[in-house]
């Protein structure tokens, strides 16, 4: 059997949080796809495509079967077309676990033939959160133990360009 498991985010940086997940989710299936999404509640630092281009660079020397795709839809409806069989979630702290609960709940009642997994995010890792990660970065902070190296300069770079727009 082929399981296809969709890892859905705004990846808005993508941290070493969501590469802890993306790793450790890939081994759990036949294929992951990582759906890159824009939250309607979140104002994105980078468009889409941008996202998925530093998502699909840091995933290249990731083992296994992993596609970047970006969705604007229900996620049921992404994993469907996806053929996925798992959603991959990645967990915090107890809020995050209150939220994927109920989310998980919802999307069981679209479609009970897909399944929610829910992966703790490593110790180490658990305080990363890309809104912290650019806040950090807009008040000057050093992001570089948060976000993978290339993910750091393209950050610092958009956080300059924000600043000199907004001077």
């Amino acid at each position: 059997m082929h399981r296809i498991g969709v890892y859905p985010g705004t990846f808005d940086p993508v941290t070493l949080g969501h590469m802890d997940i993306i790793r450790r989710g890939a081994t759990l299936v036949d294929r992951l796809v990582i759906g890159v999404t824009t939250n309607p509640s979140k104002s994105p630092m980078f468009t889409v495509d941008e996202r998925m281009a530093m998502v699909r660079r840091e995933v290249a020397e990731i083992v296994g079967d992993i596609s970047v795709v970006a969705f604007d839809s229900l996620l049921m409806d992404f994993a469907e077309r996806e053929g996925a069989s798992i959603i991959v979630r990645g967990l915090r702290a107890v809020a995050d676990f209150e939220y994927e609960y109920q989310m998980a709940g919802m999307n069981q009642q679209l479609n009970d033939a897909i399944e929610t997994v829910f992966l703790m995010a490593d110790v180490a890792l658990q305080p990363i959160a890309s809104r912290l990660v650019k806040e950090i970065a807009i008040y000057g902070g050093d992001i570089r133990k948060f976000v993978p190296p290339d993910v750091a300069t393209e950050v610092a770079t958009r956080v300059g360009s924000i600043g000199r727009r907004g001077a």
